[in-house]
C-alpha cells in the first residue's frame, strides 16, 4: 500500500516526524500540540486553550489530507497533568458534543516546557 505525506505550513510541524501520514484510506495525524502557528507560541496556559488549539491543529491537518473531524474513529490524547482531565472533557466536549470518535488519554511521559496537552489522531475517508 502507498504512503503519502501530509503537509501543511498552517499547522505545527518538525523536521523530526510527519504531520500525518495517509495509507490507503486511512490517516493518521501525529501528536500536536496547543501552538498557535501565527505567533510560534502556545495558545496559552490554560488546558482549555491548549485542548481548542491542538484540535485546531489537527483540524488544520486533516484539512490538508481532504479530510476533517467527521471522518475521526480515534483520538490519543496526553495529558502533562492528570489534573487537567476535567477541564480537558471541557473543551473536548465542544468539538465533539455527540458521536465522539473513541479516545483514551493518558499521561504525558516527556517533560516540555509549558505544553499541557499533546493530541494524536486516526481518520478513515472514502
Amino acid at each position: 500500500m502507498p504512503r503519502e505525506t501530509i503537509t501543511t505550513s498552517e499547522a505545527p510541524s518538525s523536521p523530526l516526524y510527519s504531520q500525518a501520514v495517509r495509507a490507503g484510506n486511512h490517516i493518521y495525524v501525529s501528536g500536536t500540540v496547543g501552538v498557535d502557528i501565527s505567533t510560534g507560541k502556545l495558545a496559552g496556559e490554560s488546558i482549555q486553550e491548549q485542548t481548542h488549539q491542538a484540535l485546531a491543529n489537527c483540524e488544520t491537518i486533516l484539512k490538508a489530507a481532504g479530510s476533517g473531524l467527521n471522518d475521526l474513529v480515534e483520538i490519543g490524547v496526553l495529558l502533562a497533568r492528570p489534573e487537567d482531565f476535567a477541564g480537558f472533557n471541557e473543551e473536548y466536549a465542544r468539538w465533539f458534543p455527540s458521536d465522539p470518535p473513541a479516545r483514551y488519554v493518558a499521561k504525558l511521559g516527556v517533560e516540555l516546557p509549558g505544553i499541557l496537552i499533546s493530541i494524536r489522531a486516526t481518520a478513515v475517508t472514502a
